[in-house]
C-alpha cells in the first residue's frame, strides 16, 4: 500500500459493498438443476425474485438461476435510494407520444414508489426502509430556477410532494456551501440494499421456488414443437414452458436482441470510516437522501445507524478496480464536505446499471422471451415493481398490464452491447456541469 493509500484508507478496508457486512451474499454449493420447470428466471436481483415470486404463488413451479451468487448484482450494491425514478420530463414524453401515456408513464413511476412501501410491509421485509425524502441540491443559481419552474409547472395529475428550499436554508437540510439551494422531494424513501434483497429472497424460497447461484446460463433455445425453451448452463440443460430474463446492466450475448437495448453504466461508490454519529448527522440533519442537479451523477446518504457517509457517482467508464475509483470520489466528497478531507475510507465497490436509449425501463416478450431492465440508476423501486408487474403478465393477469409494454423498446445503429459512445456523452455532459448549463 502507497502513502496516499494509507493516508485514504482506514486499516480494515475492504472492496466491497458496505451492506454485505450486515447482510453477506450467500455461499454454499449450488443445488441439482431440475429438469424441467414451467418458469426459468435469468438473474437474481430485485427483477427476476419478484418476477418469480408472482409465478411460484400463482402455481407455476419456478427457478431463478444466477452466474454468481443471489443478488451478487446492483441489486445489493446500490445506494438504497427510493425514487420514482422516471428520467424523461413529462413535455419530452407527451411530444413523442401524446398526452395520456406521457401522463401513464409517470404515474406507473409514482405507483411504483408507493408500491415498495405496501410490498416490504406485506413481506415483513427488515430493511431499515423509511420514508425521509431526497435533497435535490441545485449545482448553479441557474439550476435552483429550473427547479422553481419544474415545481411551479407540474402537470394535472403528477403532482408530487415537494417544496423549494433557498440557499439561506439550506443549512437545515445539508452543512455544505456548494449548493444554491434546492428541492425536497417529501415521499422518497431509504432502504438498506442487501438486507431488502434478502428479504425478497426469503420470500421467493419461502413460496416454493427454487433460486440457483453459480449457474450461467449459455445457450437458450425454442424447442421444436414450439413449445417452451430448452435452457443449456453451465451445470447441465433445463427445458422450461417460458423464459424470463432479468438481467438488466449484466445483459449479455446470451440475448443479443435485449443487449442492443441496454447498455451498462458503471456506477461507484464508497463508505467513509465511522464518523461518530454526532459529525455525521451534522452532514445531512435531516437524514434525507441526496442527489444534485449536475448530469454526471452523484448520490449519497448517511448509513442506516447514522454515523457514516454513503457516497456513489460514475467516475469511470469500465474501471473495475475499487481501489482506483474509491480516491476520484473521495475527490467529490471533500469537494461538498470540506470538512471530511481527512475522513478515511472503509468500503469501496461498483456496480453497473442498465440503461436504455429512451431512458426509462422496458418489460414485455419479444420472440417468446420475457424481459423487464433498463431501470436507468432508479432500479430500486422500478425494478421490484415492474418484476412484478411482468411475473403476472406471465401468469396472463390483466393486473400485470403496463404501458411501458406498449412502447417501442429502441437500439442504435451499431450498437452491439458495447457502448462505444458513452466517452463522448460523458465528456460532453463533464464539460456542461463544469460551465454550469
Amino acid at each position: 500500500m502507497n502513502n496516499y493509500s494509507s493516508r485514504l484508507f482506514s486499516p480494515d478496508y475492504r472492496e466491497q459493498p458496505f451492506w454485505w457486512e450486515q447482510t453477506p451474499r450467500p455461499v454454499g454449493t449450488p443445488a441439482p438443476l431440475p429438469a424441467s420447470v414451467d418458469v426459468l428466471v435469468i438473474g437474481s436481483g430485485y427483477t427476476g425474485l419478484c418476477t418469480a415470486l408472482q409465478t411460484a404463488r400463482g402455481g407455476r413451479s419456478t427457478l431463478v438461476i444466477d452466474s454468481a451468487e443471489p443478488g451478487w448484482g446492483c441489486s445489493s450494491r446500490n445506494g438504497g435510494q427510493v425514487s420514482t425514478g422516471i428520467k424523461p420530463d413529462y413535455a419530452s414524453l407527451e411530444k413523442e407520444f401524446g398526452r395520456e401515456t406521457a401522463l401513464e408513464v409517470h404515474r406507473e413511476g409514482q405507483r411504483a414508489l408507493s408500491w415498495i412501501g405496501d410490498f416490504i410491509q406485506n413481506e415483513a421485509i427488515d430493511c431499515d426502509y423509511r420514508v425521509c425524502g431526497r435533497f435535490f441540491g441545485a449545482h448553479t443559481a441557474r439550476h435552483y430556477d429550473k427547479l422553481a419552474q419544474k415545481l411551479a409547472s407540474q402537470p394535472p395529475g403528477l403532482e408530487m410532494k415537494a417544496f423549494l428550499v433557498p440557499r439561506s436554508e439550506q443549512s437545515t437540510e445539508i452543512d455544505t456551501e456548494f449548493y444554491h439551494g434546492g428541492l425536497v422531494q417529501s415521499q422518497h424513501a431509504a432502504l438498506n440494499p442487501a438486507a431488502y434483497h434478502q428479504g425478497i429472497l426469503n420470500s421467493v424460497l419461502e413460496s416454493g421456488a427454487s433460486v440457483v447461484g453459480h449457474t450461467r446460463a449459455t445457450r437458450i433455445e425454442r424447442s421444436r414443437d414450439g413449445a417452451g425453451f430448452a435452457v443449456d448452463t453451465d451445470r447441465g440443460r433445463v427445458r422450461a414452458g417460458e423464459v424470463v430474463v432479468a438481467t438488466s446492466g449484466y445483459t449479455s450475448r446470451l440475448t443479443p436482441w435485449q443487449q442492443r437495448r441496454v447498455f451498462p453504466i458503471g456506477t461507484y461508490m464508497i463508505a467513509t470510516e465511522d464518523l461518530g454519529e454526532a459529525v455525521a448527522r451534522s452532514l445531512i440533519p435531516g437524514n434525507r437522501m441526496i442527489v444534485d442537479t449536475r448530469r454526471i451523477v452523484v448520490y449519497y446518504r448517511l448509513s442506516p445507524d447514522g454515523r457514516r457517509l454513503l457516497f456513489g457517482g460514475r467516475v469511470s467508464l469500465n474501471e473495475t478496480n475499487p481501489r482506483i475509483s474509491a480516491p476520484r470520489l473521495h475527490d467529490h466528497v471533500t469537494t461538498i464536505f470540506p470538512q471530511l478531507r481527512d475522513a478515511k475510507v472503509s468500503h469501496s465497490w461498483m456496480g453497473f446499471v442498465g440503461w436504455t436509449f429512451q431512458h426509462m425501463p422496458h418489460l414485455g416478450r419479444h420472440d417468446g422471451i420475457w424481459y423487464s431492465m433498463g431501470y436507468c440508476g432508479s432500479g430500486v423501486a422500478l425494478a421490484s415493481y415492474f418484476g412484478t408487474r411482468l411475473g403476472q403478465q406471465v401468469l396472463g393477469l390483466d393486473e400485470g398490464r403496463s404501458v411501458l409494454s406498449d412502447l417501442p423498446f429502441r437500439t442504435r445503429p451499431l450498437y452491439y452491447g458495447k457502448p462505444w459512445f458513452l466517452s463522448a456523452s460523458v465528456g460532453w455532459y463533464g464539460f456542461l456541469d463544469r460551465i454550469g448549463i
